[in-house]
């Protein structure tokens, strides 16, 4: 085991499992008879991970928790079905491969610069409908999956402001510690401009697990293989397998899961004692987990350690301001161009 191994999993065990089992049941009674509502979401696993989201602290996690507990109530993210959200996903834009990484987290492929559509609303729903989807994937005593973000096509033109400010508040907020990987894939240097100012709003534990991986890098490709299969990796992402994103193929797979998501919701089964796709039997303590924990915090990415919320306007403000220059960069070449004419 590495130093930088052992200190992480030194810094994971300072919580005895009494003290985190402590700290999960005063949440609980915190929380109070929402919890009721929802019990599925309010397993000792689903807590625990609004706790590390949240340092530790019991008020934080239980104010967090009974947010998402009301989101939930009224957005119902469990009832999206494949038929609301089927036109949002023609181009591929999000979806979720027939592979895993080799800890067997499942991965969503995101493609921004395939955006087809634009309802706010409707991309939202799309983004909240992959996320639940790939949670129902997850193995037992998984908890986290990787977003493999493709750049291809990819212009300033594809970020929303107020897409952008939305997701963050989404994936931060209601789906905490479900995020273990963040792959880069080929950013065009206008994002690198936009990481720069996006990169002082994040904890640095979290900029350092977001990997830029670039097909031109040997060095860089090596993060692939160590965390794919390359037999079963796209092409696209310099695997082995010419598969590709098959709109027919990928509703099919989607309507078939929908059809386990329902009668698994509808199954008397669906109870706090059972397994479901909202929340797994781990515990931090478990010594089957030891190896996918460590290796999660090496090259994961939790999205509770994402920007404050307060701060979203601030970058919101700042990508705007790096898209109208590069407009201006871009009209200024165009000018060249024509004078050489």
């Amino acid at each position: 085991m590495s130093s930088k191994q052992l200190k992480t999993r030194e810094k994971d065990a300072s919580l005895l499992p009494e003290e985190e089992q402590a700290k999960i049941d005063d949440v609980r009674k915190l929380i109070g008879p929402i919890a009721d509502k929802l019990p599925l979401l309010c397993t000792d696993a689903s807590i625990s991970r609004y706790l590390r989201a949240r340092n530790w602290s019991t008020k934080k996690a239980s104010k967090m928790l009974k947010e998402t507990l009301e989101w939930r109530l009224q957005y119902k993210p469990e009832k999206i079905r494949w038929e609301d959200i089927a036109h949002e996903a023609e181009t591929g834009k999000i979806y979720r491969p027939n592979y895993s990484d080799k800890l067997g987290r499942p991965v969503l492929v995101m493609r921004p610069g395939f955006q087809n559509t634009n309802s706010t609303s409707g991309q939202i729903k799309y983004l909240v409908y992959c996320m639940e989807n790939a949670i129902m994937n997850l193995n037992q005593y998984q908890e986290q999956m990787v977003w493999l973000v493709d750049f291809q096509g990819f212009a300033m033109a594809n970020v929303s402001v107020k897409v952008t400010r939305e997701t963050a508040h989404i994936l931060q907020d209601h789906y905490p510690e479900r995020l273990g990987l963040g792959i880069l894939y080929n950013p065009p240097k206008i994002f690198e401009s936009a990481w720069t100012i996006v990169k002082p709003f994040l904890e640095p534990k979290t900029c350092k697990k977001m990997k830029f991986v670039y097909s031109d890098d040997p060095k860089s490709l090596k993060i692939m293989e160590e965390v794919f299969d390359l037999d079963k990796l796209d092409a696209a992402f310099c695997g082995r397998s010419t598969g590709g994103f098959d709109y027919q193929a990928y509703a099919q797979q989607m309507k078939e899961d929908d059809i386990r998501k329902s009668n698994f919701l509808d199954s008397s089964s669906a109870s706090q004692s059972h397994r479901s796709y909202l929340s797994e039997p781990h515990r931090s303590g478990s010594p089957d987990l030891d190896h996918d924990s460590n290796m999660s915090n090496e090259s994961g990415l939790s999205s509770g350690e994402e920007a404050n919320h307060s701060n979203l306007e601030c970058i919101d403000i700042q990508v705007q301001e790096l898209s109208l220059s590069c407009k201006d960069i871009q009209v200024g070449e165009a000018a060249v161009a024509e004078q050489v004419k």
